[in-house]
């Protein structure tokens, strides 16, 4: 593809997504309250006549035919009308409705899906129009009764579409007597001119069923794109009340350069004998006001329209933005720690520097912010899930969502989406009883309760999931790990914490028999992993009997970070803000040494492991005496140690760089080692994992 169709896909894919998702929200509501509203009924309508005009536009033929198909299902309902539907149609039937449309909505994100991983498309979909078509037939049997025959093979062969009596219409009446026209132009590349234009007149069709519009064929034939954008795209209306009506709409629209009302001076003409289907195209509105060029349409419009205040942008492209800022930072603090300037007084500098980094935190602050988007996408998923199991499992479960409008950058939210999908497939094939009765007897209510709950702590948000279940058996989970052969020390010395961290053990499954969901020993130390990467992590907490809770602990972004800057020796490190509690000196009596060589220290009643960093990592340095150095107090999930360190230098902006590709081999990451940063005198400093150095000197020692 070239870049043009490279960004119309981009756009096709991410309006298409956005679609399902919001179906996937209706759906779900409406479901609940056990029916359709007639604004449901419309919006679903609306979503799928886009979907299937897009599709159509990039010849997406699979996806095109089941909105198509879809939309005519209802247009029956619509046209019929809602009230008439739930009082004709038993309630299976309208239960049967919800699962005919999901199943559409699962079909047509699968063929996304497709899309995205540049895989084929399902060339073959007569099962899925015909469970559509079957539908039609049977409601179409209670609605019209002795006619369904007949109404049957008419939706089969005709298949209407929600505003296509309106089309047809129009389409045979050009706009050459209209008094009053809208002229429309569209932003300049913004593609699929065509369909925009058609959508503007399936929104119109809702208040105002008479009027016009040209080019006429907007909706099958993408030819006319290029007339609009030449000419513009016209509509005619016979009464000013709807042409600015029509103009309010136009207000909120998108992807409009200009618009403005036109009245048409001239007498209206007689009737003239309707030119054949074939040249229907061809023939121009006589006494429309001739075109004018973008220019002149922008600069004439006395209702030019206000451009909407928000952009769609590229994820790359904030990327590159924050590398960008990254690179700025790093230079800033290269140009104000220069070594040139030491023992220079310059008072004009030092304020303009002052300044400077103001400018700086102000730019790098507005950047992440730019990239930070609601958790809300990730947690609305998760109805569809428990929604699904709920059904297939039989067990009555609610999901309740807290702090959805929770903002994290990004690719935090890309990356979390599938742990949080597992934790919650976890809760509901494990955690939840299998039966109504079972919750009974325990005193619980009949319905189960999930939540899912999203919170900001200072650096970082808090996930968790939580269950009003059966909770988790410590003493099975012990045995099950012994069988598997995956302790490390005698069982009697397993604490309840890290019993539930075997969970997380690669390969351990609680389920002894695998199913749709679980049981194949893949699951938590998956959400495990994939937290780590982001610089997460992962806790369980279960009570026997009452319930769970996985808590996920994970940074707001991973871009630039506040670090403390120590040095051991000649090497310099940095230790992320949000994990150091505390930082002091200590005296030799405050150690107390272990039969095993390990020292630790008693800090505000906790006694403390101390690793003393140039032992680990074998590093030359003079400070080995408790007290010339400095102890500091840090904490990583449930990990909360001392680390032994020459000295500190100073807090700082830090950007986080990946170590090089080469290293990879050596698996640094698993040595407490997360990643580098540059210096302000051009040096690197190596960013410490605390977590995951714990547990390398748990293993060292």
């Amino acid at each position: 593809m070239d870049n043009g169709m490279d960004n119309m896909l981009d756009m096709y894919l991410f309006e298409t997504n956005t679609l399902l998702e919001q179906l996937d929200g209706i759906l779900l509501n409406a479901e609940k309250s056990k029916r359709f509203t007639v604004d449901d009924v419309n919006e679903i309508f609306r979503t799928m006549h886009t979907i299937k005009g897009s599709s159509a536009m990039m010849e997406f033929s699979s996806l095109m035919k089941i909105a198509h198909k879809t939309e005519d299902l209802f247009f029956l309902i619509r046209d019929k009308g809602v009230d008439t539907f739930d009082e004709l149609c038993p309630e299976s039937d309208r239960h049967m409705l919800f699962d005919i449309v999901f199943g559409a909505v699962d079909f047509m994100r699968s063929e996304i899906e497709k899309i995205e991983s540049n895989e084929p498309l399902t060339d073959n979909i007569d099962s899925q129009l015909e469970k559509i078509n079957d539908f039609i037939n049977k409601i179409t049997t209670h609605l019209n009764g002795s006619e369904a025959e007949e109404a049957a093979e008419s939706d089969k062969n005709a298949a209407p579409t929600g505003d296509s009596k309106t089309a047809e219409k129009s389409s045979d009446a050009l706009p050459d007597s209209s008094p009053y026209f809208v002229k429309i132009f569209f932003d300049e590349g913004c593609g699929m001119e065509n369909l925009r234009a058609f959508l503007l007149v399936t929104q119109v069709s809702e208040f105002c069923s008479d009027f016009t519009f040209y080019p006429s064929d907007v909706e099958t034939n993408s030819a006319t794109s290029q007339a609009i954008i030449d000419e513009g795209f016209f509509m005619g209306f016979k009464t000013k009340e709807f042409a600015e009506k029509t103009l309010s709409v136009l207000k909120s629209q998108s992807n409009i350069l200009s618009y403005e009302l036109i009245e048409n001076a001239s007498e209206p003409e007689p009737k003239k004998e309707e030119p054949k289907e074939d040249s229907k195209t061809d023939v121009k509105p006589k006494t429309a006001p001739p075109a004018k060029t973008k220019k002149d349409a922008g600069a004439s419009s006395s209702n030019t329209q206000v451009k909407q205040s928000l952009i769609s942008v590229n994820l790359s492209k904030l990327d590159a933005l924050m590398a960008i800022v990254g690179e700025i930072v790093i230079t800033e603090s290269m140009v104000t720690s220069s070594p040139d300037l030491v023992g220079l007084k310059l008072d004009n500098f030092t304020k303009s520097a002052r300044q400077l980094r103001k400018l700086t935190d102000e730019l790098q602050d507005t950047v992440m912010s730019v990239r930070m988007v609601p958790i809300s996408g990730v947690f609305q998923k998760m109805n569809r899930i428990v929604r699904d199991m709920s059904q297939k499992l039989n067990r009555d479960t609610e999901l309740v969502l807290i702090g959805e409008d929770t903002e994290v950058d990004k690719a935090i939210v890309d990356s979390i989406g599938d742990p949080i999908m597992h934790i919650v497939r976890n809760s509901m094939d494990h955690g939840v009883e299998e039966n109504a009765q079972e919750r009974i007897d325990a005193g619980k209510p009949a319905k189960a309760k999930i939540i899912l709950k999203a919170e900001h702590t200072g650096s970082e948000v808090i996930i968790s999931v939580e269950d009003d279940g059966r909770g988790m058996d410590t003493d099975a989970i012990l045995q099950k790990a012994a069988r598997n052969g995956i302790l490390t020390k005698p069982e009697t010395e397993y604490s309840k914490k890290e019993i539930l961290g075997l969970l997380m053990m690669p390969g351990f499954s609680t389920n002894e028999v695998v199913t749709e969901y679980s049981g194949r020993g893949v699951g938590m130390d998956v959400v495990k992993k994939n937290i780590e990467k982001v610089g997460g992590v992962v806790s369980i907490s279960s009570e026997f009997g009452k319930g769970s809770c996985v808590t996920l602990k994970i940074p707001l972004t991973m871009a630039i970070v506040d670090g403390m800057e120590i040095a051991v020796g000649n090497s310099t490190f940095t230790i992320p803000i949000n994990n150091i509690r505390q930082s002091f000196k200590a005296t030799s009596q405050e150690i107390i040494h272990n039969v095993d060589s390990t020292e630790v220290i008693k800090r505000m009643n906790e006694f403390l492991p101390v690793i003393r960093l140039h032992e680990i990592y074998n590093l030359k340095t003079d400070i080995t005496n408790i007290e010339d150095g400095i102890v500091i107090w840090v904490e990583s999930g449930e990990k909360s140690y001392c680390l032994f360190v020459d000295e500190i230098l100073g807090e700082q902006q830090v950007v986080v760089k990946p170590l090089p590709t080469y290293l990879n081999p050596f698996d640094l990451k698993s040595s407490g080692i997360s990643g580098c940063t540059i210096l302000g005198d051009g040096n690197i400093s190596i960013i410490l994992d605390t977590q995951n150095l714990y547990t390398k000197v748990h293993n060292f020692n």
